[in-house]
């Protein structure tokens, strides 16, 4: 069976990557044929004459304007677009409008489609939330719509009337729908008015002995450190809990990220130190890491999957509701921390994770289930 993946586009964060790598491998592994299809924001002339206006208006204050251009972004990608043309495949090329995507799948001849998992159903993450919920597959067709592990992100609604009743309709069109949070149940089931049940993260259907074989066919070398820190969104105070457990657990700092961020200084400057690591040393993190801090959502997934000790730092900007989520599940609540308590935490405490990953093989095969029962494949 043809599936089209309509997920959040392919860049450089590596948890999107992986989630979609994982929900892509275990399609594969039931048999199907699963494509990405690859939805952009809208570029062309537009994005051109945005540029443009930002390049005179720097010009005009005495500044030179780096443009994030197809080039620059490819530099900065390199690796990252490297493990998206090893691993994520097939995949179609890249769509910028509803046209192009209609005309994209009617040619693959695409028999289903799931909607997942990352925050898909986001509109200020969404290159066209409508096409996330299939605006563009014909109503008379025989086709399957399926969302899985669908996130909004958050808990409150943040589409408008017009777009919250148009998705309302095309949600109702469904086949089967899940989400990665408990909250998205009640959302889909007020705003929506339709039923959903709760499934794991796509990058949790795989195993940490999937992960560490990409990472051995990578041949990725030991990692340089031994507490391992992932922050999407880096701060001082952050850095300062990284020193705080290192000087209490005698461990090593290291982190998997760009070493400058890409301000325009940056750019001009040092440009190779913008660029995103590969997506195979930072799993390699994990493998090594004795601990590992984050405050990221798929930095807590993979924790996990890789049985390391783990404190999150909850990101209030990207949405918290994801972090809550996430750790019920689990029974782990208490690794949430709060910047203002950090020496009140014990830091010796530790997870139970035989515990821990009972449930999780557990919640597998029933995320594994709806899959089947979605598609129909025994």
């Amino acid at each position: 069976m043809k599936i089209g993946i309509l997920t959040q586009p392919l860049r450089s964060n590596y948890g999107g990557l992986l989630q979609t790598y994982a929900l892509q491998e275990i399609l594969k592994r039931m048999g199907c044929e699963p494509w990405i299809i690859q939805r952009e924001k809208m570029g062309g002339e537009v994005t051109v004459l945005m540029q443009k206006a930002k390049e005179i208006i720097w010009h005009l204050i005495g500044r030179e304007y780096v443009a994030y251009n197809a080039n620059l972004l490819a530099y900065l990608q390199q690796y990252t677009d490297k493990f998206v043309e090893r691993h994520i495949y097939p995949k179609t090329s890249k769509i910028n409008s509803t046209h192009k995507l209609k005309t994209v799948v009617s040619e693959l001849g695409i028999k289903g489609y799931i909607v997942g998992s990352d925050q898909v159903w986001r509109p200020s993450y969404s290159p066209c939330i409508t096409n996330y919920f299939l605006d563009f597959v014909n109503s008379q067709e025989d086709i399957k719509r399926i969302a899985y592990a669908a996130s909004f992100g958050t808990d409150v609604w943040e589409f408008s009337k017009s777009k919250g009743l148009k998705c309302a309709k095309l949600a109702k069109m469904f086949d089967a729908i899940s989400v990665r949070e408990y909250s998205g149940i009640e959302m889909c089931n007020r705003y929506l008015g339709v039923h959903a049940v709760q499934v794991l993260d796509p990058a949790m259907l795989l195993e940490s002995t999937d992960y560490v074989k990409i990472v051995r066919e990578a041949g990725e070398s030991q990692s340089r450190g031994n507490l391992f820190y992932y922050f999407l969104d880096k701060t001082q105070e952050k850095e300062n809990v990284v020193s705080h457990f290192a000087s209490m657990l005698s461990l090593i700092p290291f982190s998997t990220m760009p070493t400058k961020i890409s301000t325009y200084e940056n750019l001009r400057k040092c440009p190779e130190e913008c660029v995103y690591p590969p997506v195979t040393k930072w799993l390699r993190s994990f493998m090594d890491a004795e601990m590992v801090i984050t405050d990221s959502f798929h930095g807590c997934v993979f924790s996990i999957i890789f049985n390391k000790p783990f404190w999150v730092i909850g990101n209030h900007q990207r949405g918290m509701v994801r972090f809550y989520s996430l750790l019920e599940l689990f029974g782990l609540e208490d690794r949430l921390i709060d910047i203002e308590q950090i020496h009140d935490i014990e830091s010796s405490t530790m997870i139970d994770w035989s515990c821990v990953n009972a449930r999780r093989s557990d919640l597998k095969i029933k995320s594994l289930e709806f899959i089947r029962k979605a598609i129909r494949i025994n």
